[in-house]
């Protein structure tokens, strides 16, 4: 199977234009919970393939609005490669959408959701189970910690996630950067939107938190809500038990629209299968 079997044509391919701005991408990702947009210059002839911008491009750089300046370049691919070629590609650069071109004309993209579609589907193989594709290092976060400090350890933890525990240390849910993109809000022509995110007795206040670094907390262009991840999170995730094959955690991803199951050895959290072990089992 190739790429130009399960890729997205250039003419279903949403883009941004040069120039542009961080609100431009931001709508996109907001309203339809895209990981990354492409990035063009010109149109119909004209127009030639630029980079691509991610969720976490926008945040990494908060101070910066113009889109010439935040996007990036991305390993790209050809509408002939194989779709397990491309898996592999993915699995190695750690890209989630990989542009398709010709040239340097932008001829459709493959995402890591596309070659879990041929996962699911068994046109590629699924046999392996998720017991040998669980990653046993899980990034998690607590129940009551404020939304923009779980961004942090998100963001450090360089995953897209974060299992979310209680009082008691079980899981009471997931956290996922598309979860913070979807609450986060530009704000325009602001210098200071708070120096803390809570008060002064309170446990959660900036000076105790401040080591997580303050790039974030929060910035002149991105604001993140500061209250607690429980209200952000998803309760009650779908998991996935180490007997389950590659090819049924795939067809669970898709069902659930979601990147990653939380691996469970009866009540208990026993690692994470993403959907970029799947890809990598390839």
């Amino acid at each position: 199977m190739k790429v130009a079997d399960v890729m997205t044509p250039r003419a279903d391919v949403v883009t941004v234009s040069l120039p542009g701005t961080r609100d431009d991408v931001l709508e996109y990702l907001q309203e339809r919970h895209f990981s990354a947009v492409p990035v063009v210059k010109g149109e119909g002839d004209e127009e030639v393939y630029r980079g691509l911008i991610s969720r976490a491009d926008l945040i990494e750089d908060p101070d910066e609005d113009q889109l010439a300046l935040l996007l990036r370049e991305v390993p790209t691919t050809t509408g002939d490669t194989s779709v397990v070629e491309v898996g592999r590609l993915m699995a190695t650069e750690g890209a989630r959408r990989v542009p398709v071109v010709d040239g340097d004309r932008l001829t459709g993209i493959v995402t890591v959701t596309d070659v879990v579609r041929a996962i699911a589907d068994g046109d590629v193989a699924g046999d392996a189970t998720c017991g040998d594709l669980a990653r046993r290092d899980v990034n998690t976060t607590y129940t009551g910690t404020p939304l923009p400090v779980a961004e942090r350890e998100i963001a450090y933890a360089d995953v897209p996630y974060a299992i979310v525990l209680d009082d008691e240390g079980e899981m009471a849910g997931v956290l996922t950067e598309p979860d913070v993109i979807d609450v986060a809000r530009v704000v325009e022509g602001e210098d200071d939107v708070g120096a803390s995110v809570a008060g002064d007795d309170d446990e959660w206040k900036w000076e105790a938190i401040k080591a997580t670094g303050n790039r974030y907390f929060p910035t002149r262009n991105v604001e993140i809500p500061s209250e607690p991840v429980s209200e952000f999170m998803t309760a009650d995730p779908v998991t996935v038990t180490k007997r389950r094959t590659a090819k049924e955690a795939a067809q669970r991803l898709l069902e659930h629209d979601i990147e990653q199951l939380p691996l469970v050895e009866g009540d208990a959290l026993a690692g994470i299968v993403r959907d970029v072990d799947l890809v990598a089992s390839l």
